[in-house]
C-alpha cells in the first residue's frame, strides 16, 4: 500500500483529498503545516507527499527546500490557488514533480498518483541495476587478469563446466557471474551455494530439495538450488569441503541430471551448468583419498586458476578507485582522493585477504580519513605491509606476516634451485610432499604456472 502525505491548511481540502485517495486504497497522512509536514518526513516514510503553497508560517515551498536540504527525496508535488509563475519556477528548479492548480480534479489528481509512483519505482530498479552491476563489476589492470578474463569469455560461450581456483577473496563468485552473464544462459537464474558454510545434514536439502514431512521440522516442500537453477546456472563455491557422502550424490546428479528430493519417490529433470571454485588443492585432495576422483574429472574440465593480489600490484589504483567510489555511495559521503603515495603503500602490502581485505582497509581508511587519504595514514592502519625491494624484502609488522613472507621466498627459492621439482624441494626442506602442496597453496605459489614459464 503506497503512503501520501497531504500538507493544506485548508480542513476541506485535506478532508476531500484524503477520503478521495482512500477510496483507491493509498494510506493517507495529513498536515495542516508545513512545520508539523517536515516532523512527519523525518518520522515516517511517504511515496508521494502533496502540498499547498501558500500556508500561514512556512508555505510549501520552504518546505520543499527544508525537505531538500535535509536529504529528502520523496517526490513532491505542489497544490495552490494562488500560484504563480515564479513560484512554479522556483518549485520546479528545486525537485517539485508536478504543480497542480485549484480547484483539482479529482482524475487528474489520480492520475497524477499513478504516474509519481511508476517514476519512483523506475528510479528504484534503476538504482538497484546500478548498485547490483557496481556490485559485481570485475576491476582489473594487469596483464595476469587479462589472461583470466580472456579464459572466461573462452569458455562462457559453451557448457564446459568450469573449476575456479585460488585463495579466499580473490573474487571468484565474480568470475562465476562473468562466466554465466556471457553465456546462453545469462537470462536464467544464477543459484549460489556455499559447500563450506552447510552444515553435513543439511546439504543434501540444500542442493536437491526435500519433501514435506521427509525429516523432523520439514513443514512443507523445499525447492532445492538445482531445481532453482533450472535452465541457468549454479555455482557451488568451496567444493573441496563438501562430505564424502554428498560427493557421490553430486556426481549421480553430474552424470545422469536428474535430482530426487529428500523424502521424494520419482526424480525431476534439470538443465543446469555447473561451476565450482575453491581455494584448496583438489589434486592433492584426490591423491589423499578426501575428494572423489570421478567427481574431480567431472567438474574439472576448464580450471580458471585467480591469481593473489600480491601478484597483481598493477590492479590497486583501479580497485582502490572503485571501491572508493561504491562504499562513499552505500554510505552517502563524499568521495575522498587516496594520495598517489598512499596507493604505492597499498601496493606494497601483503594482501593475505586479497581483494576483499582491500576492500575492508579502504573503508576503514575512509573512516579515518578527515580529508585525504594519505601515505602517513595507510601505515598506521596497515602495519604489516610488505615493501618488494630489488631481489631483497624489507618486512615489518606482526611475526606471523614476517614467517609467512620468509617461508614463501624460501620455498620459491629452492623450487627454482630444483627445476621446480616437488619431491626434490620437499626433501631438502625436511617436508613430506603433501606437506609441501599445502604450504605452497596456503601461500600462493602456484607450482605449474612456474614450471610453464621455465618452459
Amino acid at each position: 500500500m503506497s503512503r501520501l502525505l497531504i500538507v493544506d491548511d485548508d480542513p476541506n481540502t485535506l478532508a476531500s483529498l484524503s477520503r478521495a485517495f482512500r477510496m483507491e486504497g493509498y494510506e493517507v497522512t495529513v498536515s495542516d503545516n508545513a512545520a508539523r509536514a517536515l516532523q512527519l518526513v523525518h518520522e515516517q516514510s511517504f511515496d508521494l507527499i502533496f502540498s499547498d503553497v501558500v500556508m500561514p508560517g512556512k508555505n510549501g515551498i520552504v518546505l520543499l527546500e527544508e525537505m531538500r536540504e535535509a536529504g529528502v527525496t520523496t517526490p513532491v508535488v505542489m497544490i495552490s490557488g494562488q500560484a504563480t509563475v515564479d513560484m512554479a519556477v522556483r518549485a520546479t528548479k528545486l525537485g517539485a514533480l508536478d504543480f497542480l492548480e485549484k480547484p483539482l480534479s479529482t482524475e487528474k489528481l489520480l492520475l497524477t498518483v499513478e504516474n509519481a509512483l511508476k517514476l519512483k519505482r523506475l528510479e528504484e530498479e534503476n538504482r538497484e541495476l546500478r548498485a547490483k552491476v557496481g556490485k559485481h563489476e570485475i576491476v582489473w589492470r594487469s596483464e595476469a587478469m587479462r589472461r583470466v578474463m580472456s579464459q572466461v569469455a573462452r569458455v562462457a560461450a559453451g557448457e564446459s563446466r568450469v573449476c575456479i581456483l585460488g585463495e579466499t577473496g580473490t573474487g571468484k563468485e565474480l568470475i562465476a557471474r562473468a562466466v554465466h552473464d556471457a553465456s546462453p544462459r545469462k537470462n536464467g537464474p544464477f543459484v549460489t551455494l556455499n559447500c563450506a558454510a552447510v552444515p553435513q545434514e543439511l546439504i543434501e536439502s540444500e542442493l536437491f530439495g526435500h519433501e514435506k514431512g521427509a525429516f523432523t521440522g520439514a513443514a512443507a516442500r523445499h525447492i532445492g538450488k538445482f531445481e532453482q537453477a533450472n535452465r541457468g546456472t549454479l555455482f557451488l563455491d568451496e567444493i573441496g569441503d563438501m562430505p564424502a557422502v554428498m560427493q557421490a550424490k553430486l556426481l549421480r546428479v553430474l552424470e545422469g541430471g536428474e535430482v530426487e528430493r529428500v523424502g521424494g519417490s520419482g526424480t525431476v529433470r534439470v538443465d543446469v551448468r555447473v561451476v565450482v571454485a575453491t581455494h584448496r588443492n583438489l589434486e592433492e585432495q584426490v591423491r589423499s583419498g578426501t575428494f572423489r576422483q570421478d567427481l574431480f574429472h567431472r567438474i574439472y574440465v576448464f580450471p580458471i586458476v585467480l591469481p593473489p593480489l600480491r601478484e597483481r600490484p598493477g590492479d590497486i589504483p583501479a580497485l582502490v578507485e572503485h571501491f572508493t567510489e561504491q562504499i562513499s555511495q552505500i554510505n552517502g559521503w563524499r568521495p575522498k582522493i587516496f594520495t598517489p603515495r598512499a596507493v604505492q603503500e597499498l601496493e606494497r602490502h601483503a594482501w593475505s585477504g586479497n581483494v576483499r581485505e582491500l576492500r575492508n582497509a579502504v573503508e576503514r581508511l575512509l573512516l579515518l580519513a578527515d580529508g585525504e587519504v594519505d601515505e602517513a595514514l595507510v601505515r598506521e592502519t596497515l602495519p604489516t605491509a610488505v615493501s618488494q625491494r630489488g631481489n631483497g624484502f624489507t618486512m615489518s609488522g606482526p611475526l606471523a606476516s614476517r614467517v609467512e613472507t620468509f617461508e614463501r621466498e624460501t620455498i620459491l627459492a629452492e623450487l627454482e634451485r630444483t627445476h621446480h621439482n616437488m619431491s626434490e624441494t620437499a626433501k631438502t626442506l625436511g617436508l613430506e610432499r603433501s606437506h609441501l602442496y599445502k604450504k605452497c597453496t596456503q601461500l600462493g605459489i602456484r607450482v605449474k604456472e612456474l614450471r610453464r614459464g621455465e618452459e
